[in-house]
């Protein structure tokens, strides 16, 4: 009989923000290669072997209990605290609410799965053991992301009026001031000769973090700069493939899909030079600390045939090292392990309500 599975997510309430990109990857991922050991279903009002909360809603928060009775529960970390900081502006008294009751979700799964391994310190120092944090990276399917040829590629450009033979930076994910789309279109001031588009909006609207300000950069940016806004996912492959490089200037991330992404459309990927990145991108990448740094590196790029062929190469590299096989055998060895778990724990609970009896005797 096969384990059973229960994905849970409310992600798709709000465009154009990466939670939703990794959900639909990981389940989909794991029903192509994994249903012959489990049987996955999502969003069902059910208990399963493994319940695998993605998101975290205050109704999973309270099938907690329920769901320990029968099995697992995992959680999956998309944020902490400081992150949300830095995207989303909050009043104090509903944020230290959240926050506390953020850490006491997370403090209440079994397992937590993270995608950078340096949160799990960040983790830990908020009293949650180590030894339930697990690491398994994003990655993206290469059946949704790859490169295309070159006609296909001149009829995008064509399809979204770029001229053929601009050089195309690429910035990709909500409209944040920790996202670095300020210092994007500062870059692109100075860089008249180069196209830059930013693809993304204002998820959370009002909300979000230098909205105000924002705003008004969206509405009249540089002449060289575009912000086509939330792109359904769908079609992100042909923007991916429009641009000749992957330009992030974010000052704090997790793990983004756009850059797995634009890897599996083997497009240099240039970001800042954050500790986050250290273990999870290795050599896959270009980097820069500061405006003049990035502009030095677009230049290069742009003019540099072999540098630029050589950065192709490292995203290549990326591509190999996140795909689709790889991570799936994480997840594999991951819920065959938990799912194991279950019978021993229920034993353990039979033992001691017989005890409790005999005792009593």
């Amino acid at each position: 009989m096969s384990r059973t599975i229960n994905m849970l997510s409310s992600a798709y309430k709000v465009k154009g923000q990466g939670v939703m990109a990794v959900y639909e990857e990981q389940v989909g991922a794991v029903k192509r290669h994994l249903s012959n050991k489990f049987d996955i279903s999502e969003n069902k009002l059910k208990c399963a072997d493994i319940m695998h909360y993605h998101t975290v809603d205050p109704n999973y928060y309270l099938t907690r209990p329920f769901a320990k009775l029968k099995g697992c529960t995992v959680g999956y970390v998309h944020f902490i605290p400081e992150t949300v900081d830095q995207s989303l502006k909050l009043n104090k008294l509903f944020r230290s609410v959240f926050y506390k009751y953020l850490i006491s979700f997370y403090k209440g799964m079994d397992y937590l799965v993270t995608v950078n391994p340096c949160f799990i310190e960040k983790l830990a120092a908020y009293g949650i053991p180590k030894e339930k944090i697990v690491y398994i990276p994003n990655f993206v399917s290469d059946k949704e992301f790859y490169p295309v040829d070159k006609l296909h590629r001149a009829k995008i450009r064509e399809k979204f009026g770029v001229d053929q033979n601009a050089f195309v930076v690429l910035g990709v994910g909500q409209v944040q001031t920790r996202k670095g789309v300020k210092e994007f279109c500062e870059i692109a001031k100075k860089m008249p000769e180069l196209t830059f588009v930013w693809a993304g909006g204002f998820s959370f609207g009002g909300m979000t973090e230098g909205y105000k300000e924002l705003k008004e950069l969206v509405e009249n940016p540089p002449a060289n700069v575009r912000f086509p806004g939330i792109i359904e996912r769908s079609a992100m492959n042909d923007l991916y493939n429009m641009a000749d490089v992957m330009f992030l200037p974010s000052y704090a991330e997790l793990f983004p899909m756009a850059i797995l992404e634009s890897m599996n459309c083997e497009k240099p990927i240039l970001l800042r030079d954050l500790d986050i990145y250290e273990d999870i991108l290795f050599d896959y990448y270009l980097k820069g600390s500061n405006n003049s740094e990035f502009e030095e590196q677009l230049i290069r790029l742009s003019r540099d045939t072999a540098y630029y062929n050589n950065a192709v190469e490292m995203a290549k590299k990326g591509k190999r090292f996140y795909s689709e096989q790889n991570v799936v055998e994480m997840w594999d060895r991951f819920y065959s392990k938990i799912s194991k778990e279950k019978p021993v724990r229920l034993r353990l609970k039979r033992h001691r309500a017989k005890k409790v009896v005999y005792n009593e005797k």
